[in-house]
């Protein structure tokens, strides 16, 4: 337009330099000539003609190298059209290989996307959606090779690419590889706020729980998980670390996780539990007599009770009184009642023993308060009504486990 718009000037001040040209010659009433002689030759022509001469032949060099100018940048022209086709198409082409692979046609949305991503403007998204649709697919050896062509083609991109790696490898149940990868990304980037949520996630798949414990301030700094995703993953963390230290009889690492755990969390039934009773099971149920009086006295639990009868307490009459005081806010608890006669037992008060066993199983009949009048009257000499109690016992565990079997085929 601009180019336009500077040859109309150029034509405007010809014709006006022509007419004032003409004026100024008609009024010397001589039309003027023009003679050019070269060595024998001469040509000789008015004024207005030799003028012509000289803007058509203007105007025939101009167009002339515009022509020329045109033929030399006419290849690059077509190329840069060709280029912007393809690009086009490409875009189409991502458009319905996304389409696709929402739809689940992953073969479809594979093909068409490998097809035209050399010509794409954003090879990385074709690379990465044919891997996901390959995944959907079964088809692993195809995810990595899209993945390798992702990488080659993504500049800056390794981070866009391992945790898309990761991410599948996860979803494909290939802990070690998404770990491995994710490890990679986090030494790269300690703070990715994707990378560590992966790597949470392929923490817990793998089960490796101390590794989770070292990350977890790293996902608390970041704000990675809401507050309350922290929690539930630390609960997970710590109830696993205990389970571990119980399996390997491991007293000293039961007594530090228990030290160093939060106050949120040892509240819980279910992680106080497990720790209460690991101890036990180490022998070391005396230690934790007074921390499982508290939390009772707090949270009332039939479990925590159970493993309170448990202990091979170091105060045996101490024991029977706490539990006995128990009684004030729980006297139709069949569990105490249970608890109270086997600690009653175990002091050789027989006859204490038996009326609280009696009372339990008054209140609730229950396979341990038939074993424990069993083993209370095999102690007396009478095996008679020892077999009676054993008998109704196992006949009270059968019905149990039937009515079991009979919820869970329901």
């Amino acid at each position: 337009m601009k180019k336009m718009l500077f040859l109309l000037i150029i034509l405007g001040g010809l014709g006006a330099g022509g007419f004032y040209g003409s004026q100024f010659l008609t009024r010397l009433n001589s039309a003027g000539y023009v003679l050019i002689g070269i060595e024998q030759w001469s040509l000789e022509t008015s004024l207005f003609v030799f003028l012509g001469v000289l803007v058509a032949l203007f105007f025939a060099l101009y167009f002339s190298f515009r022509l020329l100018g045109w033929s030399f940048r006419l290849p690059k022209q077509i190329k840069k059209r060709v280029a912007s086709n393809r690009l086009a198409i490409s875009q189409k082409a991502l458009i319905k290989g996304l389409v696709d692979s929402a739809e689940g046609n992953w073969e479809e949305a594979e093909d068409i996307l490998i097809k035209h991503a050399s010509h794409s403007g954003t090879p990385l998204i074709h690379y990465l959606t044919a891997a996901r649709a390959a995944q959907s697919r079964g088809a692993f050896d195809k995810r990595d090779e899209y993945l390798q062509f992702a990488a080659e083609h993504g500049n800056d991109a390794e981070i866009a690419v391992g945790l898309t790696q990761a991410e599948l490898n996860l979803s494909g149940q290939q802990y070690t590889e998404a770990l491995e990868t994710l490890t990679r990304l986090h030494s790269i980037n300690p703070t990715q706020a994707s990378v560590l949520r992966l790597l949470h996630k392929t923490y817990q798949h793998l089960g490796d729980w101390q590794a989770l414990r070292s990350l977890i301030p790293s996902l608390n700094t970041h704000k990675v998980l809401m507050e309350a995703e922290l929690k539930l993953v630390e609960t997970e963390m710590f109830s696993n670390l205990l389970k571990q230290a119980a399996e390997q009889k491991d007293r000293n690492t039961l007594q530090t996780l228990w030290v160093e755990m939060p106050l949120s969390i040892k509240v819980m039934r279910g992680v106080a539990a497990i720790y209460f009773a690991a101890m036990i099971d180490v022998g070391a149920g005396a230690n934790i007599e007074d921390e499982l009086v508290k939390n009772l006295s707090a949270n009332w639990s039939e479990t925590l009770l159970v493993f309170f009868g448990n202990i091979q307490s170091t105060d045996p009459v101490l024991q029977l009184e706490t539990a006995e005081r128990w009684l004030i806010g729980h006297a139709n608890d069949a569990i105490l009642l249970m608890v109270l006669g086997k600690l009653s037992s175990q002091r050789a008060d027989y006859a204490k023993a038996q009326r609280y066993l009696n009372q339990s199983i008054t209140l609730e009949p229950n396979v341990q308060s038939y074993r424990l009048l069993g083993d209370l009257a095999m102690m007396q000499g009478d095996a008679n009504t020892a077999s009676q109690f054993y008998k109704q016992g196992l006949e009270l565990a059968s019905s149990e486990l039937v009515n079991r079997i009979e919820t869970l085929a329901i």
